[in-house]
Parts: C-alpha cells; sequence; structure tokens
C-alpha cells in the first residue's frame, strides 16, 4: 500500500468509528477541522461562520447536549465545540493559489441514526472500526470527509491556479444543511461547483461524470388535533384524529401523476391514539413527496397540502403541516461532465468512465449546484464507484476503500485542469 493510501484508509477508518447523525456533527466537524490546520489552508471557517441562520431538522437541544458531550469525551477541542453549540456544525476550507477561477468541492460529513451490524463477516466489525456511538456510516459520508481532505492535499500540491473551496456539508441525511450553506454566501463567487458520492451501486472502477435523476424532495410531518371522547359511552363527544389521519394517507397514493415527469409520494411513519376504549384527538402522518423536477416537486406537495386539509375538514379535525426538510432538483452541466470523464478515461485504475448517470434519489446538494448555476456558474455531480456489501442506508453498508485513492485522483486532477478552462467559453 502506498503510504497516501494508508492515510486516507485510517482516516475513513477513524471517521467510521464516530459517525454523528445530522446536526449533531460536533466530534466530525473538529477532527475534520483538525486535519486542516494540519494540511495548511489559507482560511478555514466552522459552524456559524458556514450557516445561513434558517435550518430545518434541527434536535432538540437536550439531544444535541447529549452528542456535544460525548464529542467531548472523544477528545473533540473544547474550543471548537464552543462554536458549535446548537447545532452548528461543518466547515469551509479555501486555499489560495494564485490567479483564477474560484473552484468548490461539496462534501457531506453527516451519519445515519441505526446500528451497524455486528457480524464477523462485516469488514468494520472484523477489522475493528465498526461505529461506537449508536449510529453509522451507512452512506459513505466518511468516504467523503476523507475524499475531500485528500483533494486538498492534492491541489496544493499542483499546478491548480486560482482559489479552491471545499464544503463540509452537515445534515445532508434529513435534506436540512445544504439550504444553509448555498445561502451562507461562501458560494457567492464560486465559478465552477464538483459535488460527489461513492457507491450508487457503481463500482469500483467506474467513475460516473455526471449524475442525474436527482428528484426533488420536500419532507413533511402533519399532525391531525380532535377531541377526545369515551370510545363506549360518548364517541359522538369524540372528533376523531386517527379517520382524519388514515384518510389523508388513503388519499395521498391517490394524487393524480403530472405529465412532465415521475412524481412520488410516501408516508413513511403515521400514528396516534393512546387506547383502545378513547377516540384519539391526536395523529400524525411523517412523510414525503418527490418530483422528477423542482415543479413537479411543488405540484405534488401542493395536492398533498389539500389531502390534508380535505381529511381534517371531513372529520371535523384541524391539521398542521410542517416541512421538515426540502431540497431542488438539478442537472449536471455538460462542460464540466467533459472534463471529468477526460481525466477518468487517463485514470489508469478507473475500468469504465461513464459519462451519465441517474440517481434516482434526493439529494440537497443540489441547493449548492442551483446557486452556483444561477449565478452564472457551471456544476456537476460526480459517482465515484466503490462496492459495497450493504446497500447505502442498510446495517452492512461499508465502501471498497480503493476508492478512495481514486476519488481523490479524479476530483483533484479535475479542479487543477477547471483551473485553466478558458472562462469565455462558458455559456
Amino acid at each position: 500500500m502506498s503510504t497516501r493510501r494508508d492515510r486516507l484508509v485510517e482516516l475513513r477508518r477513524e471517521l467510521h468509528r464516530h459517525p454523528e447523525p445530522a446536526w449533531k456533527e460536533f466530534w466530525t466537524t473538529a477532527r475534520i477541522v483538525e486535519e486542516l490546520e494540519s494540511i495548511g489552508v489559507d482560511d478555514l471557517y466552522v459552524g456559524r461562520d458556514v450557516l445561513a441562520d434558517k435550518r430545518l431538522s434541527v434536535p432538540e437541544a437536550d439531544e444535541l447536549d447529549a452528542w456535544m458531550a460525548r464529542a467531548r469525551e472523544a477528545g473533540a477541542d473544547p474550543n471548537l465545540l464552543e462554536k458549535m453549540e446548537g447545532g452548528w456544525t461543518g466547515a469551509v476550507a479555501v486555499i489560495e493559489q494564485g490567479e483564477g477561477p474560484t473552484v468548490g468541492l461539496r462534501v457531506d460529513i453527516d451519519g445515519l441514526p441505526r446500528e451497524e451490524s455486528t457480524d464477523e463477516d462485516h469488514h468494520p466489525a472484523r477489522e475493528g472500526f465498526r461505529s461506537e456511538t449508536g449510529a453509522m456510516h451507512a452512506c459513505g459520508h466518511d468516504a467523503h470527509a476523507t475524499i475531500g481532505l485528500g483533494v486538498i492535499e492534492a491541489v496544493k500540491d499542483s499546478d491548480f491556479s486560482g482559489t479552491l473551496k471545499v464544503f463540509f456539508q452537515p445534515a445532508e441525511e434529513v435534506i436540512g444543511g445544504g439550504k444553509p450553506m448555498a445561502e451562507s454566501g461562501h458560494l457567492d463567487d464560486v465559478d465552477y461547483l464538483y459535488a460527489l458520492h461513492v457507491g450508487l451501486d457503481f463500482p469500483t472502477g467506474e467513475v460516473v461524470a455526471g449524475i442525474g435523476g436527482i428528484l426533488a424532495v420536500t419532507q413533511f410531518y402533519t399532525t391531525f388535533s380532535g377531541a377526545p371522547g369515551h370510545a363506549g359511552a360518548r364517541p359522538e363527544e369524540g372528533r376523531n384524529a386517527v379517520q382524519a389521519m388514515a384518510t389523508a394517507v388513503q388519499n395521498l397514493y391517490g394524487i393524480p401523476r403530472h405529465s412532465d415527469g415521475a412524481s412520488r409520494v410516501n408516508a413513511g411513519r403515521v400514528g396516534g391514539g393512546t387506547a383502545t376504549n378513547i377516540i384519539p384527538e391526536e395523529a400524525f402522518v411523517h412523510g414525503e413527496v418527490r418530483g422528477e423536477t423542482t415543479e413537479i416537486r411543488d405540484y405534488t406537495f401542493d395536492r398533498a397540502e389539500k389531502v390534508f386539509e380535505g381529511a381534517a375538514l371531513s372529520h371535523d379535525c384541524e391539521c398542521d403541516i410542517e416541512i421538515e426538510g426540502e431540497a431542488p432538483s438539478a442537472e449536471s452541466d455538460e462542460e464540466l461532465v467533459d472534463i471529468v470523464h477526460g481525466i477518468s478515461e487517463a485514470h489508469p485504475e478507473v475500468r469504465q468512465p461513464t459519462r451519465r448517470g441517474e440517481l434516482g434519489g434526493s439529494e440537497d446538494a443540489t441547493f449548492l449546484m442551483q446557486y452556483v448555476q444561477d449565478n452564472g456558474g457551471l456544476a456537476t455531480y460526480v459517482g465515484i464507484g466503490t462496492d459495497h456489501p450493504g446497500g447505502h442506508h442498510t446495517a452492512t453498508f461499508d465502501v471498497d476503500e480503493d476508492s478512495l485513492e481514486i476519488g481523490v485522483d479524479v476530483l483533484s486532477e479535475a479542479i487543477e485542469a477547471t483551473s485553466r478552462r478558458n472562462p469565455d467559453s462558458q455559456s
């Protein structure tokens, strides 16, 4: 193994042992900052300095405090933890390297609230770097952060001319961190943006230069409020919130599709009531809608709101709809796809350079991509293939560590090539 590979693998495994869910990435951010200070960057921003004020799906204070205490016990810098108090996690690193464009790279850093497999066949369990926190890096964000740090090192040692900004974004898994990071001001001068994801059912050795099919999404939490009553003696006194919820769930799946493209709706978690002999006064639907485009997502969510309001009215209840997370769709620009594809074709470890692929899910990197594109810049979402024995978000997910160096090479070389691009050719 090369020295660089050893270092990337060691860092990825360290991050894998300490996963933290959305807005709780205290230790993770501190460890990334420690690494950035060791590498040496020109500017470094943390916490409130990298996020606009409005955040979605932020946990309760006691939950945040418990994860901050765990990070402190795990050795996180107390001064950095103070900057992140209240769940203001994440970082932005900047390298200034002469005249040229400003190029951004976005990587996400949060884990998922699920237990990791203890099976001996599971590589992290067998090799001793299984999660120690009760959460899990079940989507490869430990690899993303590692690749982001590796890219900074590689670009510093390259002929890159311009400014590089690497965005270590929190809270992707709840679709909550992309928008406040996009609106932080740090993207205002970004001319080109790369975002990445490992895996996605693309094998090690395949690089997808521009992933499309990123569905726009809105996640909601709808509560129904009625009135209690004795189910046997006085049922007429109750206003049944569970009936309203059940009506809404049934009708959500009847929302008409749109001729312009695909849409999705899902009532992922529902509940209500307290006992068999009490008319339930509270109920909820926790779900989401998605669309092939932002417009189709908006159409579907507008119909979903009408479904909730109609169900509440028909059962003499009230409803409250709270948006917990949302992200638009986005498309990868052909000019940057050309660059990544050309780099991939020349890389000896990339066995399958692929121009375009489909995600079929949602991602809030789209906020950053769209922000740059709306300002006249270009963006692409790159897939770095990795063999993963379990599917994304499962207890047995893992990454093939051979893909780490491939990701660093392709992205750093693409960023260097982008800095030589003639800005007059930008359309």
